[in-house]
């Protein structure tokens, strides 16, 4: 470019400058040391492989994508450092690898990863090494046949094959590569080159770096005088010394100037699809299209093609016009930059493919162009694309298979996002969604079905007839009224006998009557709650027991007096009279009768659906909700108080003279009775669901069959099986036994 206006600011030796422009070399690290040195164009210049894999990684990720690894191929990496990266992609179980560098950067590896025998592989790979055919090598097949990446698009440039063709070493200066190429190529040594060896020893070695003279790529930024593209089916090596290239081509034969590039088969001489020279022939007419205007050049007219070439020029002008370029070549293309200064992305889809030579082919699958509409932007011809190990079938790149419905993903600590563990939902969670990260939590009275899919009403349990446990209690309840039933009616049938009225027969009875309540109540308990049941189960319960035990309580009072009536002058028994046995019996049992009359009209329990036990058991527990506790402890301890006060007076007479003394089986009833219910509270407070109810029926069925077979049971063996013990003489002792 013209810098004559910034004589000022920069040295002289770089005023009036005849180069307009400098057209960057495909890897961007040189031209970015290029362009510090001549000075900037204002064009944003950014290491390739760095900022291309941070580039494709943030879009990848928004997309949704996971990156497993992201690994730095070093400049000079060593044998250690080569195998660690392979031991990396071997034991990843990501099966599709996205590579920015170029062929000579990845030669080792792969070296190392075929030796390997390492396939499976999906390699992704950038323009710098879509293309290279130093990679098509036989033993790289297994590797990477079925190599996917984006090219840049290729054409066929007019008259650039007779140029090249054309091309002829030459002592000039800047033709360096070219006779370095030439000695490469023929195998063969230039006798200039010899004369000028001594002076090249000195030198810090050629840099083979970014784009040959002819559009081919050699060498990425990274990487000084190593392993260069072969260009005759041989790999040959560049030492960093270029003492040691020429000593090394003082051994071969010298070139004798007939040699022909026309009659040599090589990458250098097919140019049918160039792609990088592409690059630079675009690059080329945008800098002229924009000299055309900054330079008033005319299109047509007299003064067609007339320029004004001595007009000053910065090089802000020059790249603002550089960035309105806007024209369509000769291949239809057409060519402009965005507002960042960027060119229209235009890639073409390259899929390494075998021929039916078993050679490894670049075919064009699909395209990209970024300035098509979006979503239309890509086209892949998905058919005819052969993937890695020659398959057609889209290969699948996961760390972890997404969780499959009624379960959810548990990240892995320290690993990637897309690798978890699939963990199966909590009861009463579901997840119907494949790849779920949470499962929901059913709502209240639902529950999750065993498939942990849906929700479903959550199952209802209560102790119901049905069950086997509500089966067994309600047998024992049926068995314990039938045998009160049988005691009453043989009670009944001898009671005129001397057993039955020497333990007052009405009270016997109304003793009986109880017992045949209490084990009647118990059927209350069972089947599911509803408002009456919940409201007579507990008030049943407590009346029931409280007048059996009123009942013992004045048996006991009876038998204490009976004995003292025989004593000289003792009237107690004439004051406690059968009025006043039953006034006795009615006021211990009023008390109970209003605590739960009052119970039931100010707080009475209703039905109620607990879904405490759902996490756990996955049911929801059918109950009778008690909204005031201390009832049901005021009833219970009412009926222990009376326990207690029968305990006492029976163990009181428990030694009185009497060959049947009813005192001592009262006395060992109660103690069964108390046994019941001491291990009844915390069994009824620690049992969960319908358990509770089971043990409340047992304790009552318990207790009442404790208390029928104590008392009645032994009197009931006299008068059936010992009717001669069933006389008055029997009952005094006088009657031997």
């Amino acid at each position: 470019m013209d810098w004559s206006t910034q004589s000022e600011t920069l040295p002289s030796c770089l005023s009036d400058s005849p180069v307009p422009a400098v057209i960057g070399l495909a890897s961007s690290s040189p031209t970015r040391a290029v362009a510090h040195t001549l000075g900037p164009f204002n064009l944003p210049l950014d290491d390739y492989s760095h900022y291309g894999i941070q580039a494709f990684s943030n879009q990848f990720r928004q997309q949704g994508g996971c990156l497993a690894f992201h690994l730095t191929i070093p400049i000079s990496p060593t044998v250690t450092e080569i195998q660690e990266i392979a031991d990396r992609l071997q034991s990843s179980t990501a099966q599709v690898v996205v590579v920015f560098a170029s062929e000579v950067q990845l030669l080792d590896l792969f070296l190392e990863l075929a030796h390997r025998n390492v396939t499976g592989i999906q390699w992704v790979a950038s323009e710098s090494w879509v293309a290279a055919s130093l990679l098509t090598s036989p033993h790289f097949h297994p590797l990477l046949e079925g190599t996917l990446g984006f090219s840049f698009p290729g054409v066929n440039i007019p008259g650039l094959k007779e140029f090249l063709l054309n091309v002829r070493p030459s002592p000039k200066p800047g033709m360096e590569f070219v006779n370095m190429f030439w000695e490469e190529l023929f195998g063969c040594r230039l006798e200039f080159r010899d004369v000028r060896s001594k002076e090249n020893e000195t030198d810090a070695g050629v840099n083979f770096m970014g784009s040959d003279a002819f559009g081919h790529k050699i060498d990425s930024p990274n990487n000084y005088g190593s392993l260069v593209r072969p260009i005759v089916g041989k790999t040959s090596t560049f030492n960093e010394s270029s003492g040691e290239n020429y000593r090394y081509a003082g051994e071969k034969p010298v070139c004798t100037g007939s040699e022909d590039l026309r009659y040599t088969d090589s990458s250098y001489t097919d140019v049918s699809q160039v792609r990088i020279s592409y690059n630079v022939y675009k690059a080329v007419y945008a800098i002229a299209h924009a000299l055309h205007t900054l330079l008033n050049c005319d299109s047509a007219g007299y003064n067609k093609g007339m320029c004004e070439k001595h007009k000053s020029f910065t090089s802000r002008q020059l790249l603002y016009q550089l960035n309105r370029v806007n024209f369509t070549n000769q291949f239809k293309e057409k060519v402009h930059f965005d507002s960042n200064g960027e060119p229209v992305p235009l890639y073409d889809i390259i899929n390494w493919q075998k021929d039916s030579k078993g050679d490894i082919r670049f075919v064009k699958v699909g395209s990209y162009d970024g300035s098509a509409p979006l979503r239309q932007q890509l086209q892949m011809e998905q058919s005819t694309i052969v993937w890695t190990k020659g398959q057609s079938q889209v290969p699948v790149s996961q760390c972890s298979t997404p969780c499959s419905p009624g379960s959810r993903q548990a990240r892995r600590p320290g690993e990637p996002h897309c690798c978890f563990d699939c963990l199966p939902c909590a009861d009463g969670e579901i997840s119907n969604q494949t790849g779920s990260t949470e499962c929901t939590k059913c709502p209240e009275y639902y529950w999750s079905d065993k498939d942990k899919v849906k929700c479903v009403a959550g199952v209802e349990e209560f102790l119901s007839f049905y069950d086997t446990m509500g089966i067994i209690l309600v047998t024992l309840t049926l068995l314990g009224v039938v045998l009160t039933t049988i005691i009453t009616t043989v009670f009944h049938r001898f009671r005129s006998t001397p057993i039955v009225k020497a333990n007052n027969s009405e009270i016997s009875f109304f003793l009986l009557l109880s017992l045949k309540l209490c084990f009647l109540c118990s059927l209350v308990f069972i089947g599911q709650p509803s408002v009456w049941t919940c409201r007579l189960r507990q008030a049943a319960f407590g009346i029931s027991f409280v007048l059996c035990l009123s009942c013992l309580l004045v048996k006991t009072i009876v038998v204490l007096l009976a004995f003292r009536a025989n004593q000289p002058g003792s009237k107690a028994l004439k004051l406690f009279g059968p009025s006043q046995q039953r006034t006795l019996i009615l006021c211990t049992t009023a008390p109970q009768a209003c605590l739960c009359a009052g119970w039931l009209l100010g707080a009475p329990p209703f039905p109620f659906r607990n879904p405490t036990y759902q996490a756990s058991t996955g049911k929801i527990v059918v109950e009778c909700k008690e909204p005031w506790p201390p009832g049901f402890y005021l009833v219970l301890g009412y009926i222990g108080l009376l326990a207690f006060l029968c305990l006492l007076l029976a163990f009181l007479g428990r030694k009185l003279p009497d060959t049947f003394n009813e005192a001592k089986l009262i006395t060992f009833s109660m103690l069964i009775f108390w046994a019941v219910w001491i291990s009844f509270i915390p069994a009824y407070v620690s049992s969960p669901g319908k358990f509770t109810v089971a043990v409340e029926v047992f304790a009552i069925l318990a207790s009442s069959f404790g208390l029928l077979l104590c008392i009645f049971v032994p009197k009931c063996y006299i008068i059936c099986l010992l009717p001669e013990r069933n006389v008055k003489k029997g009952m005094t002792g006088k009657y031997p036994r």
